[in-house]
């Protein structure tokens, strides 16, 4: 049986990890990933509705590497 997959990016999983397994909040998480807490807040929104998703849905969680975007490219 193949599950349906839902890709999680790295910077997504990271998002969640800070957020949500540190429980940091947005503003010294973005600053950790060098990015603005508005774009902290964009990533870890999108990553839980993935993960929510998978959750619900029955779906595969899948971490999307760099090999795996570069193999989406060509």
């Amino acid at each position: 049986m193949d599950l349906e997959e839902v890709a999680l990016s790295l910077d997504e999983l990271e998002a969640l990890r800070l957020a949500d397994c540190e429980g940091r909040y947005h503003e010294d998480a973005a600053r950790e990933m060098k990015i603005s807490r508005a774009t902290f807040g964009r990533i870890v929104k999108e990553a839980r509705r993935k993960a929510a998703e998978a959750l619900t849905q029955g779906k595969a969680l899948r971490i999307e590497t760099p090999k795996d975007r570069e193999d989406n490219r060509k």
